[in-house]
């Protein structure tokens, strides 16, 4: 019996089919990711529009390697990006159509959410194309965002953030020179200062004004908006701001109103009510005489990370489609019924523009798991040494034997009794630690009585799982499965690569590149290379509306004797292009992994547009103030003493100096 036992699956074959739906590549992949029939993952950048069009994963790995290029690898996906960024644009193209709106639409990429700047670069040409434009949040931001998009004067421009007398300064001079551009005041002293540069240089700005709305948003980012949200001006604040303008003659002046309530935004109900409130103040506002002509409703356009079309913090429970018939209808009812002129809307949806075109990559070190033999043949020979010698087997031990038989003999036992003998194994285990803490246990008979208790719960597990058909085990048994899996080692940093797994506990997609078409017989939390126990990924995507699902299905990694893989296995982690590579960290100065732009080609299939080379250890070393000529002159200096007093002679010696000069060149990550 395999340790994922499958009812259903036991009469048939495992096809690729079943291996779309465990991991569920078409509920959060979007029809552009599937499986090939010698169990590849593949990339269908185009989608259903072209699906001959494909990149196979584990190809680009191969290929990456005869390069000289190991993992871990960020693989960048520039088709990918284009089939979104053309989604959104259709989208809302087809609510105006539908609508009978007559305003406009436009989708700002905030750079804060990867300003890495082949991708900013990417989204600069195509958003050039449909429309779109940039959002800044930061002076630095504000700087690359004016760099890039010279020549392209027509690229609407949005400035969030704290805004100093440079920022603003500098945001004033670019209208001068031609730019589309937007300064959001945030706060009452913002305006002052806005107005004061204006006057400066002779020109009438075009003003957007950030309002905290009442709506609070929902999941991990809930506080960013609401009424105590950071950023914005209250309903007073933005009145009193409105009639300051009227003073400078320049209520015109004021063009664009804009609130953001949530980065992930899972549920539909509160983006209708937070775009409801926002149309009724760009109408009253228009009412009051200001020349209002943009409505900018923020992020929030969510990403489904598990696919469960839920409300679940990593999902969300609604289309594309919706929230762009919802954001349209909404904004034009309330036009309509203000008789006010339909606005042009903006959207800054970051997280939806870009999560799905990176994939970082990884292989398999080695595992870790619960041993058990059959029939617990070693467990039951320490018994008889035990009982052979003229010791009496301790109780706790002697229980935890007759409830694995009774597991053993009922096949048929009753859910209750199922749970009430998993509950005597916890109790027996319990006993026998405490006794081997005062000493009345031998160390044999301790693991004796762990390894029938990990036998139980295994057993526990599967009689349950084979009798509900893979479906949900009764309450008392959920967390075994977790307690219970192997533990598998990804060559990768979990701090560097995927931040918000560790900080908030964001759910991200984990799918093997290959035998796929075997179906995995293992279940597995992923734990990375770095020295600290929260290094490690234990919750992961599930389309059966649970929250997240504690371990991964895996396949049985084929090792030597001493556990050390003889084949790769390559995992890789899906849906990661926002925010996870600008928050990573060097924890254990693991730095970043190598990046490289992958995209369709006519003749070979895909191609390598780009590759940027991952951190080396000088490089880290030199982050954090270390001089690698610095470490490695004093490495040579006690190589040399050590040489001088006989303690290695000058053939080891130089067979250090070179490990170490070739390490400080080297990967960061294991080679």
């Amino acid at each position: 019996m395999t340790d994922i036992p499958d009812a259903a699956a036991a009469s048939r074959a495992w096809t690729i089919e079943d291996a779309e739906e465990r991991y569920g590549l078409r509920a959060w992949g979007g029809g552009c990711f599937r499986v090939s029939d010698d169990g590849h993952l593949l990339v269908a950048p185009r989608g259903d529009d072209d699906p001959s069009a494909i990149i196979d994963l584990y190809e680009v790995v191969q290929g990456l390697d005869q390069r000289g290029l190991a993992t871990p690898v960020l693989v960048r996906l520039p088709d990918l990006l284009r089939k979104r960024l053309g989604d959104i644009r259709s989208a809302f193209d087809d609510a105006i159509r539908g609508n009978e709106f007559r305003g406009g639409y436009s989708c700002v990429y905030p750079i804060k959410v990867n300003q890495q700047r082949q991708l900013v670069e990417t989204i600069r040409e195509i958003g050039a194309e449909l429309g779109f434009g940039l959002e800044a949040g930061s002076k630095p931001e504000l700087l690359a965002v004016l760099g890039l998009t010279r020549d392209q004067h027509a690229t609407p421009i949005v400035c969030n953030g704290f805004k100093d007398d440079e920022y603003i300064e500098t945001v004033v001079l670019a209208q001068k020179l031609g730019r589309v551009i937007y300064p959001v005041i945030e706060s009452f002293g913002e305006l002052e200062r806005l107005l004061r540069h204006a006057s400066r240089y002779g020109i009438r700005p075009r003003i957007g004004i950030r309002l905290k709305p009442s709506t609070a948003g929902v999941g991990k980012w809930a506080e960013s908006g609401g009424e105590r949200s950071k950023f914005g001006l209250h309903a007073p604040e933005l009145l009193a701001a409105l009639e300051l303008l009227k003073s400078r003659g320049m209520a015109d002046c004021l063009k664009l109103v804009h609130f953001h309530v949530g980065s992930q935004m899972c549920d539909i109900r509160q983006v209708k009510t937070a775009v409801s409130e926002l149309a009724r103040v760009y109408c009253e506002l228009r009412r009051l005489g200001a020349g209002v002509e943009v409505i900018d409703i923020g992020g929030g356009l969510a990403v489904d990370y598990d696919g469960s079309n839920s409300t679940w913090a990593s999902s969300m429970n609604y289309s594309l489609e919706e929230y762009a018939n919802d954001v349209v209808y909404r904004i034009g009812a309330a036009c309509n019924e203000a008789g006010q002129p339909h606005p042009l809307i903006i959207s800054e949806s970051g997280r939806a523009m870009v999560a799905n075109s990176s994939i970082l990559i990884f292989d398999i070190l080695g595992r870790t798991r619960f041993r058990t033999d059959p029939g617990l043949a070693w467990a039951r020979g320490l018994i008889a040494e035990e009982e052979t010698e003229g010791r009496d087997v301790p109780q706790p031990v002697k229980d935890l034997v007759e409830t694995w038989e009774s597991l053993i003999g009922s096949p048929d036992i009753a859910e209750s009794n199922l749970v009430e003998a998993f509950h005597d194994a916890q109790q027996a285990r319990e006993e026998a630690l405490n006794l081997f803490r005062l000493g009345y246990l031998s160390l044999p008979m301790r693991a004796v009585a762990e390894r029938f208790y990990w036998a139980i719960g295994k057993r526990a597990v599967a009689i349950s799982e084979e009798r509900n058909d893979g479906g949900p085990l009764p309450d008392q048994l959920t967390d075994l499965p977790e307690h219970f899996s192997d533990i598998y080692f990804g060559n990768f940093s979990l701090f560097q690569s995927l931040p918000d797994s560790w900080a908030i506990d964001q759910v991200f997609p984990v799918v093997p590149l290959h035998r796929l078409d075997e179906k995995p017989t293992r279940r597995a939390i992923i734990a990375d290379i770095t020295c600290d126990s929260d290094g490690k990924i234990d919750r992961f995507a599930c389309t059966d509306q649970r929250d997240y699902a504690p371990t991964l299905d895996v396949h049985e990694l084929r090792v030597a004797n001493d556990g050390t893989p003889t084949e790769p296995y390559l995992l890789g982690i899906f849906l990661v292009g926002a925010y996870q590579e600008v928050l990573g960290d060097l924890h254990n100065l693991f730095g970043d992994t190598h990046a490289v732009h992958v995209a369709l080609d006519e003749d070979a299939g895909w191609r390598i547009d780009d590759v940027i080379e991952g951190d080396t250890v000088r490089d880290v070393l030199r982050y954090v103030q270390f001089n690698p000529d610095e470490l490695r002159r004093s490495i040579r200096q006690e190589v040399e003493a050590a040489v001088r007093k006989n303690r290695m002679s000058v053939a080891e010696s130089q067979s250090l100096l070179r490990f170490y000069e070739s390490g400080l060149e080297g990967y960061t990550y294991l080679e």
